[in-house]
């Protein structure tokens, strides 16, 4: 039996990846946290990773802060970085083919069009350079499928489209930037996307293509056309208002331009990419039945 390890499972992604693995009979899936496998202790990654001798890691652990990330780029570097140096460590000598998740954040944001896995990283932010390095550190494995997302949520966890669906119940207004735009992506979409990937592979409809690719769901918008749009279909009152993001001073130097180019996933994997409208209706509508 294939056996597939989950790491940061209790995250969004990975608590979207272990619901849906309930479809994939035949394959054996073990979803780990800190508590089970804590791969910034590089003996015990080996260990937990030799023992288990999967096919497959997915590793959706990660340090997430973005605004502490400026002050504790350490441990952020730690968890983003090292971390993924000791899975890779442990996997020497194995089979084993690992499916990375990484981030948006590696790019400074000021290309004028949707970013390709051969534009050159720029990081300008302790989080971005911390996941940065894993991606290196991911890439030094032959059999890695590094997946770049952004702008992530879902029914599970804190999240952007959550944290206005609560605001909005206890506000006539709320604010939000509109000069910084992007692709949301549902977990749960990515979620059926890697586990396609796997599927696919294990069932010989495509080959296990390694390298960079993007993932988000297709469309491009603000914030602000976030947020607005979250209203409609909660079929909120509270009024949205668009600001400008220097009215929220942060450390942390956001991309302002992160659309993620998804030809190369698309292409390699035959994958249906969602509209980013059309998962936000599901998100909030599974929101509502919970």
């Amino acid at each position: 039996m294939t056996a597939i390890l989950v790491t940061g499972a209790s995250g969004q992604l990975g608590s979207e990846i272990r619901e849906r693995s309930a479809r994939y009979n035949g394959y054996s899936f073990v979803f780990t946290d800190a508590a089970e496998l804590d791969i910034t202790d590089a003996r015990a990654t080996k260990a937990f990773i030799a023992d288990l001798a999967p096919s497959w890691i997915i590793n959706c652990a990660a340090y997430t802060a973005v605004d502490k990330a400026e002050d504790e780029e350490e441990l952020a570097t730690l968890i983003n970085g090292m971390g993924v140096e000791n899975i890779v460590s442990a996997m020497e000598g194995s089979d084993c083919r690992l499916i990375h998740i990484s981030t948006d954040y590696i790019f400074d944001g000021n290309n004028p069009v949707p970013y390709t896995e051969d534009d050159i990283p720029s990081p300008a932010s302790a989080y971005g350079r911390s996941k940065l390095a894993g991606e290196k550190a991911a890439m030094r494995w032959p059999m890695t499928m590094t997946i770049r997302t952004s702008w992530l949520y879902s029914s599970y966890g804190n999240n952007f489209v959550k944290t206005i669906l609560r605001k909005a119940g206890s506000a006539e207004s709320i604010n939000v930037v509109f000069d910084q735009a992007g692709s949301p992506t549902y977990a749960a979409d990515l979620a059926a996307a890697i586990l396609e990937v796997i599927s696919g592979v294990i069932q010989n409809r495509h080959l296990f293509v390694p390298g960079l690719f993007n993932y988000s769901n297709e469309g491009v918008c603000s914030w602000f056309d976030l947020a607005t749009e979250i209203m409609a279909v909660a079929g909120s009152s509270c009024a949205v208002v668009p600001v400008r993001s220097s009215a929220y001073p942060s450390k942390v130097k956001r991309p302002a331009y992160s659309v993620l180019d998804k030809t190369r996933i698309r292409e390699h994997y035959n994958l249906d990419i969602p509209h980013w409208r059309t998962s936000l209706i599901n998100c909030i509508s599974k929101i509502n039945r919970i």
